[in-house]
């Protein structure tokens, strides 16, 4: 197999995003658009890969990091003037070069592959990836000849009526003999409107030198959709959100209506999982097998391992272990690790915390900065008050302590095994084992006194 380069083009701004984040850093379900291309490419084992940059390069030079070489493209002068920006990088370079846009986040690794394989049998000097729109109204024309050999592009604006009819459209992916490629790119100019490079010019210029031309016909449209504005954005979400779940439901997992469940394309979920309606899982987020989530979930780059429930909770950056359980209404925030068989109950809070096997937390409670041992029962509205004005300090919590419902764990503290904290107290001191701690005041019961109450 010979040596394939590949060269993403992202330099442009979007204007028509109408945003201040430059195009190809849009996301699109959890990932920006110029990393799912890079993601695909790498899949496909592609040698050398070079990204154009030019609006925003320090930003998607900072997104990308070391994964792909850089051009710069200090002027936008066309995708050809684009191109030749790469020729320091790649100008000697043997083999095949793939050229695709950083808007156009749904190829995939499959279609650039057999995409080289049809450039290579054929040993063409370009092969332009072409697909059949149902509505090909914008996009450039594939004009065949009376054998099928593709005599030339034509744009939406020079076509003739008959062209118009033509649903066979230029996708902007191509793939060239590299040093054809930037042979030709030598003889190229900017006599146009637009005063630019184009890189289609490149192909007209390979067929006058009786190169071979040819054009690899995918079989999904979707796929070449580029994004140049919000509704094109909104649009790729939704596709790519069907594929992702697609891909999911055929390993094993259940969506009880996949069209309102979200998940981010570098999430994990194993066999037998099963995942509710209006649920949004996010970010590097990995879930077992044999789990339930629940609707109107959210989990954002957590770890849940086997057999864990979540019931219309909201979960970032936390841990669950095996046999856990949390919700309804709960939220476990940045560090939360709750241990195997934890049962975290309904409007309860937790933070910077970790929860020992078997304890239960079963409502309205909040624990922070706490270190939780085994087989604690919390009870309900129970606050660790770990936050004194300026500074964060930490609870420790003895394995089968008891806290009482309603009580106060004023941090830095330690309640100690086996010992039992009991209901309505403010707890400021550290107990010992086997301790009853009490901390309230006792009751006194005014004789007649309500009768003198304004009711």
């Amino acid at each position: 197999m010979t040596q394939r380069n590949a060269i993403i083009l992202a330099a442009g701004k979007g204007t028509r995003m109408k945003s201040k984040l430059y195009k190809v850093l849009h996301q699109v379900c959890g990932k920006t658009m110029v990393e799912h291309v890079l993601g695909q490419l790498e899949e496909a084992k592609i040698d050398n890969i070079v990204t154009v940059v030019g609006y925003g390069a320090e930003t998607v030079e900072q997104t990308l990091g070391n994964r792909t070489k850089y051009a710069l493209q200090k002027q936008q002068l066309g995708t050809g003037h684009a191109v030749m920006q790469t020729e320091s990088l790649l100008g000697d370079q043997e083999g095949e070069t793939l050229i695709v846009s950083g808007d156009t986040p749904l190829f995939t690794a499959a279609t650039f592959n057999k995409m080289f394989e049809y450039h290579e049998q054929r040993h063409a000097a370009v092969t332009i990836l072409t697909s059949v729109a149902p509505d090909p109204t914008g996009y450039g024309r594939i004009v065949r000849n009376d054998v099928g050999i593709v005599e030339r592009i034509v744009e939406q604006k020079d076509a003739t009526h008959e062209e118009q009819e033509i649903h066979e459209i230029n996708t902007g992916v191509y793939c060239f003999d590299n040093q054809k490629l930037f042979q030709a790119l030598k003889l190229i100019n900017n006599d146009n409107a637009q005063g630019e490079y184009y890189l289609t010019d490149v192909i007209g210029i390979l067929k006058n030198h009786g190169e071979i031309v040819t054009a690899y016909r995918m079989a999904d449209f979707d796929e070449s959709m580029g994004v140049n504005d919000r509704v094109a954005l909104a649009r790729a979400n939704k596709i790519m959100r069907k594929r992702i779940n697609t891909r999911l439901m055929k390993d094993g997992v259940t969506m009880v209506d996949p069209e309102t469940t979200y998940i981010d394309a570098d999430v994990k979920v194993g066999r037998d999982t099963v995942i509710e309606g209006n649920v949004v899982i996010k970010g590097n987020t990995t879930i077992g097998s044999d789990c339930f989530i629940g609707a109107h979930s959210v989990i954002k780059d957590s770890v849940l391992h086997d057999d864990v429930k979540v019931y219309a909770s909201t979960l970032e950056e936390a841990e669950m272990h095996t046999g856990s359980d949390v919700g309804p209404n709960s939220h476990l925030r940045p560090q939360a690790e709750i241990g195997k068989g934890v049962h975290i109950g309904n409007f309860c809070e937790i933070k910077k915390a970790y929860i020992g096997e078997n304890t239960k937390i079963g409502h309205l409670s909040y624990v922070g900065d706490a270190t939780l041992g085994k087989n604690i029962n919390i009870g309900c509205g129970v606050v660790f008050v770990n936050y004194d004005g300026s500074k964060k300090h930490h609870t420790n919590v003895g394995d089968h302590a008891f806290i009482g419902s309603n009580s106060n764990i004023v941090a830095p503290v330690n309640i100690a095994e086996d010992s039992f904290v009991a209901a309505g107290s403010t707890i400021t001191d550290s107990t010992e084992r086997f301790d009853m701690a009490i901390a309230r005041a006792r009751q006194v019961n005014k004789p007649d006194y309500a009768k003198k109450l304004p009711w």
